[in-house]
C-alpha cells in the first residue's frame, strides 16, 4: 500500500504532536518511577524485604493451601502475598505506603495472580483482618505484641508466622533457625488457641482449667478426689492434659469439649 505525500505528512505531524504531548505530561508530572529502598522509613518500621526463601518457609510452616484466606500485615513490596497467591490462597496485603501498594499491584499483575492477590492501602491497626486464617508478619516484637490481643481473639486454629520477631510472652509453637537458602533466617510460628479457662462439668466431677496462651493447667475433681492437671496444651481447638495418670485428648467448641480419656469417651460443659 502506498501513502500519498499528504497522508505521510499528516502522520509525521501527528507523531510529533504525540511525542510533545507525552514529554509535556511527564514534565508536568515530575515523578520518576517509584523504586523502594532498603531501610526507607515507614509508619511503624523501616522497610527491609523478607528473603524469598524465608517467605516460602513461613508459608510452609503455615501449611497454606488454596482453601486459606491469608493476610500479610505490613506487606511492603507484596512478595509474601504474591507467593501465597501462587499457592492458590486468597491473599491480602495491608500496607501504609501508597507507592508500595501500587508497586505490589503491578507485581501481582506481572505474576498473573492479581485475581487472588489484593493490596489494601491502610493501617494494620485499623484494618479488619478477622476473616483470615493465616497471618504473616515482619514487624518488631513490640508491634506484634500490640496486635496480639486481636490475633488471640481470632478463630482457634488461625496460623501465624513471623519473620525474626516473636510475640513477647506468647511463646511460639515452633521456631526454625536457618535452612537452605537462608542460613541466618528465623521463622516463628503460632496457632491461635481456643479459650478454655473456667470450670468444666464432667459426669463424674469437674475440671478447673487455667490458661496462659497455649499452656493449660489447674485442678480436677474426679469421683470426689482432687488432683492437679499436668501437661496441658492447646493446639488450636485441640486440647490434651493429664489427670491422675489418665491422659485426656479432645476438641473444644465454645463451651463444649469432647474427646477420650484413657480410651473412654468423655464430654465436658463449661459453666
Amino acid at each position: 500500500m502506498r501513502f500519498s505525500h499528504l497522508a505521510a505528512r499528516s502522520l509525521a505531524i501527528a507523531g510529533v504532536v504525540a511525542t510533545v504531548s507525552l514529554s509535556f505530561a511527564l514534565a508536568q508530572n515530575g515523578k520518576k518511577p517509584f523504586e523502594p529502598q532498603v531501610g526507607q522509613a515507614g509508619k511503624d518500621v523501616i522497610w527491609v524485604p523478607t528473603p524469598e526463601a524465608l517467605v516460602e518457609k513461613m508459608l510452609d510452616l503455615s501449611k497454606i493451601t488454596a482453601n486459606d484466606i491469608h493476610y500479610d500485615l505490613g506487606s511492603g513490596d507484596g512478595r509474601t502475598v504474591i507467593a501465597a497467591a501462587k499457592r492458590g490462597a486468597r491473599a491480602f496485603g495491608v500496607e501504609y505506603n501508597p507507592d508500595m501498594v501500587e508497586l505490589s499491584r503491578a507485581a501481582a499483575e506481572k505474576a498473573k495472580v492479581s485475581d487472588r492477590a489484593t493490596f489494601i492501602h491502610g493501617d494494620i491497626f485499623k484494618t479488619d483482618f478477622s476473616k483470615a486464617n493465616v497471618i504473616t508478619l515482619y514487624l518488631l516484637t513490640s508491634l506484634n505484641a500490640k496486635l496480639r490481643p486481636t490475633i488471640l481473639d481470632m478463630r482457634p486454629g488461625t496460623r501465624v508466622a513471623s519473620n525474626s520477631f516473636d510475640m513477647g510472652e506468647w511463646r511460639p509453637d515452633t521456631t526454625v533457625n536457618g535452612f537452605d537458602g537462608c542460613q541466618y533466617c528465623t521463622a516463628h510460628y503460632w496457632i491461635v488457641p481456643a479459650k478454655v479457662a473456667g470450670t468444666w462439668k464432667l459426669p463424674n466431677g469437674e475440671l478447673r482449667l487455667e490458661q496462659r496462651f497455649q499452656v493449660v493447667n489447674g485442678r480436677a475433681v474426679i469421683g470426689g478426689k482432687e488432683m492437679p492437671i499436668s501437661d496441658g496444651k492447646l493446639t488450636g481447638a485441640e486440647i490434651s492434659f493429664t489427670v491422675g495418670g489418665t491422659t485426656y485428648t479432645g476438641k473444644v467448641d465454645g463451651n463444649s469439649m469432647e474427646g477420650t480419656a484413657g480410651g473412654a469417651a468423655f464430654k465436658a460443659t463449661r459453666g
